[in-house]
């Protein structure tokens, strides 16, 4: 018994077409754990759509899915010296964001990032009349604009490409391709109408893979049910019960995922509200878990162990049965499933 992820896989490539119809020249993304899915299975949807390039996280994720993909692999991390050498084909693209790493990759495929207001890593404005002589000695496939998701001064995302566009023109470079993230549909064709010569390539990963909800579920299988009274004892740290009620054990632990949570930025009072009061319960050990039953999500009795959970479910709800499936509701970035079933 496992904790599996079920694709409605009609639907789910209906929301590939959907985006690749909004997005011409997309670039699929394919880093991390997949997306959730595993990189030999987004490597598979990216070739069965058509695409001629995928763009992975890293020179160690490039190594594993070459074998999966036949097109070109943009690796989004830069470039740096030093970094352990991994042997890779030719059709691999390199990601650089300084003069060092230009000059550091004489003869190489190379797109070049410049610096947007993410304020991350990127070629400066500065810097580009010293960039047109560096290029001369890589085989440039164009540059690059990593975009924030929110702007919360108010900015417009298309005119700081614009302003890239003229700077980069201004400097005498390449203008044949730009990849940008973060884009959407109606800003990429404002984009694409105002520089006719360039072609904009927008590089999409969670809205391509993730965007529709509902084309995937993960479910644990439950494993044992064991009745309990108040005031019994159980697990590692022999706790007492609050109530009446079945502690659940159901598949899915720490090693799938399930606990972890990547921190969120939070905008308004009540968000914060909500996790100052999850902060709160978490200090008397109570937290709420990620699987659904009898349309709530259930208590953890104790912290995740490796592959399982426990669940307390109080005994006015329904007793669950070994066999039976609870919903979770976990983020995809940071889960491990034991099976994927199409459905």
């Amino acid at each position: 018994m496992a904790l599996t992820l079920y694709v409605d896989t009609a639907r789910w490539r209906a929301h590939h077409k959907h985006v690749l119809e909004q997005f011409p020249g997309i670039v699929p993304v394919c880093k991390g754990n997949g997306y959730g899915f595993g990189h030999e299975r987004l490597a598979e949807e990216a070739t069965r759509f058509g695409s001629d390039i995928l763009a992975v996280g890293t020179t160690y994720e490039a190594a594993r899915i070459k074998d999966w993909f036949g097109g070109d692999l943009l690796v989004l991390t830069p470039f740096r010296r030093g970094e352990e050498p991994v042997p890779l084909p030719d059709r691999v693209v390199r990601s650089v964001s300084s003069l060092d790493g230009v000059h550091g990759l004489v003869g190489a495929r190379v797109v070049i990032e410049v610096m947007s207001s993410m304020k991350r890593h990127g070629i400066s404005e500065q810097e580009l009349p010293q960039l047109h002589a560096a290029i001369e000695d890589v085989r440039l496939e164009g540059f690059a604009l990593h975009l924030p998701l929110d702007r919360t001064d108010g900015s417009d995302a298309v005119e700081e490409v614009i302003g890239w566009m003229d700077r980069l023109r201004a400097a005498r470079l390449p203008l044949h391709t730009m990849f940008v993230s973060h884009l959407k549909a109606h800003e990429l064709a404002r984009l694409q109408q105002q520089f006719p010569q360039t072609r904009f390539r927008a590089r999409i990963g969670t809205n391509l893979w993730l965007g529709d909800h509902d084309a995937t579920e993960y479910r644990g299988a439950v494993l044992d049910v064991t009745a309990v009274a108040k005031g019994d004892r159980f697990g590692y740290r022999q706790q007492k019960v609050a109530s009446d009620g079945w502690l659940v054990v159901v598949a899915g632990g720490t090693s799938h995922g399930v606990g972890l949570e990547a921190p969120k930025a939070l905008h308004g009072m009540m968000p914060r509200a909500k996790g100052v009061a999850r902060a709160g319960l978490a200090t008397v050990n109570r937290n709420l878990s990620p699987f659904v039953w009898a349309g709530k999500q259930r208590w953890f009795a104790e912290p995740p162990h490796m592959q399982v959970s426990i669940l307390f479910v109080p005994s006015d709800a329904p007793e669950p049965k070994v066999g039976e499936e609870l919903v979770a509701h976990l983020r995809h970035t940071t889960t491990q499933f034991d099976r994927m079933v199409d459905r």
